[in-house]
């Protein structure tokens, strides 16, 4: 698979967030969001080949539609985020969410992957400071912990609502590019995003990426 994260007053943002929350059709809060690390080691054409660090992450699997199955993945793991965990039973929604031993700040991107049974897999990743003896247990036993190799992605960004459709067409334009590069693809594709539903669309960062390995 493969993963959303505040740092934003949010006493102006709380309904708003509550909406996402509710809604869902796309997740991520890229402002003052902190990302998992990687280092851009080439391109082909608009596609980065990226290496990304070892990362902790939290992720749970649900049916439905790409776009509904987004929505009830990411309401789970914000439900674990916002205090649905072994440290803190509730966390209120005001400015700021913060890192510590009982509060999780949520990072950029979520991620959204499909498996062979058509179910998806929704990913949040954890901040940094945090370890798999550290981060608060879920209550939701379906959400999973686990730590995140490192990878490298050829990435490629694009902005504007994240439908299905969109997603596929970056897909396509991906691969397209790998083709004529001396990098080949050697695992699943994923679909990450940055927003939340009130961005504007030209100005959302989505990606598509998938793991790779240089010939």
């Amino acid at each position: 698979m493969p993963g959303c994260l505040y740092q934003p007053g949010m006493k102006l943002f709380s309904p708003l967030l509550a909406i996402a929350l509710a809604g869902c059709s796309v997740v991520g809060i890229r402002t003052g969001t902190p990302e998992p690390a990687y280092k851009v080691l080439a391109k082909a054409g608009p596609v980065e080949i990226r290496q990304y660090q070892p990362r902790l992450a939290a992720s749970v699997t649900v049916p439905g539609d790409e776009i509904s199955a987004r929505g009830a993945g990411f309401r789970r793991l914000a439900g674990f985020i916002f205090g649905g965990n072994t440290a803190q039973k509730s966390i209120e929604m005001t400015a700021p969410v913060e890192q510590s031993a009982q509060k999780i700040a949520m990072t950029a991107p979520v991620a959204q992957t499909q498996d062979a049974s058509g179910a998806w897999t929704i990913t949040f990743y954890m901040p940094a400071n945090y370890t798999l003896a550290t981060l608060p247990k879920p209550n939701d036993p379906g959400i999973r912990i686990e730590t995140v190799p490192s990878e490298t992605y050829a990435v490629y960004r694009f902005s504007g609502i994240p439908g299905a459709g969109a997603v596929n067409q970056a897909e396509k334009i991906l691969f397209a590019n790998l083709k004529t590069s001396p990098w080949r693809q050697i695992g699943p594709l994923v679909a990450w995003f940055y927003d939340p539903p009130w961005a504007l669309p030209f100005v959302r960062r989505n990606e598509v990426a998938v793991p790779v390995a240089r010939d």
